[in-house]
C-alpha cells in the first residue's frame, strides 16, 4: 500500500516543483521552451541526481517518462495563465511570493520522501546514510538545477534553511521508522516535519550565520 502513497508523494512534487520552476522562468523572462525545460528540470532533476547515484540506468525519467510529462502539462498551464494575465499585479505580488514559496516547500517535503522510499525499494534499507542522502539529494536537487539555470545562487545555500529541513526530514522519517516499523507513519511524519520547519523559517525569518562583508 505504501507505494500508492508514495506515488501521491510523486505527483505532489512533481506538480508543485513545476509550478516552481515555471514561475521561476516567467519571472526571468524565458519563453515557452525555456519555461518547460526549467519546470521539467525542477520536477525531475532531483530524482536524475538520485538515480545516478545509486547506478540506475536509464534513470527513471527516461524509462517512465509520466511525470516528465506532469510536468510539462502543469509549466504550460502556469505560462499561459500568465501569458493571458501578462504576468502578476503589482498588488498580487505578495500571492507570487507565497506561491512559489508553498510550491517549493510541497516539493522539497515531497521528494524527499520519494528518495528515501526509492533507495528502501532499491535494497538499501540498511543503508541509513545512504537513504539519507538520497532523501536530500532528491529534495534539493531540481531546485539545484532551477537555480543554476536561471543563473541565480542555489537557494539551498542562502534561503529559509532550506536544505536543513530536507536533512532533518529525511532524519525524522528514518528514526519514525525505526521506532513504529511502519513506513506509512514515516512518510507522513517525514513529510510534514519538512512544511513545519519551513513555515516557522519563514515566519521567523531563521536563516544560518553568515558573514556580512
Amino acid at each position: 500500500m505504501y507505494l500508492s502513497l508514495l506515488f501521491v508523494f510523486d505527483l505532489i512534487g512533481t506538480i508543485a516543483f513545476a509550478i516552481s520552476g515555471a514561475i521561476t522562468g516567467i519571472q526571468k523572462r524565458m519563453d515557452i521552451f525555456g519555461v518547460n525545460i526549467l519546470a521539467i528540470m525542477t520536477a525531475c532533476g532531483g530524482g536524475l541526481v538520485r538515480d545516478i547515484v545509486i547506478g540506475s540506468f536509464p534513470p527513471q525519467m527516461f524509462i517512465n517518462p509520466f511525470f516528465v510529462l506532469v510536468a510539462f502539462v502543469v509549466a504550460n498551464i502556469v505560462f499561459w495563465i500568465m501569458y493571458f494575465h501578462k504576468g502578476v499585479p503589482a498588488k498580487f505580488s505578495h500571492l507570487y511570493d507565497r506561491a512559489l514559496f508553498v510550491s517549493d516547500t510541497l516539493g522539497l517535503a515531497a521528494f524527499m520522501v520519494d528518495g528515501v522510499m526509492i533507495g528502501v525499494n532499491s535494497g538499501y534499507e540498511d543503508n541509513m546514510f545512504l537513504l539519507a542522502f538520497l532523501g536530500f539529494i532528491t529534495g534539493v536537487g531540481g531546485g539545484v538545477f532551477r537555480d543554476v539555470l536561471s543563473v541565480q545562487m542555489p537557494a539551498i545555500f542562502v534561503k529559509h534553511v532550506y536544505a536543513i529541513a530536507v536533512i532533518v526530514g529525511s532524519i525524522v522519517m528514518l528514526v519514525t521508522e525505526l521506532i513504529t516499523n511502519s513506513w506509512h507513519i514515516a512518510m507522513v511524519v517525514g513529510f510534514m516535519v519538512i512544511l513545519i520547519l519551513r513555515y516557522f523559517a519563514r515566519h521567523f525569518r531563521w536563516n544560518l550565520p553568515k558573514v556580512n562583508i
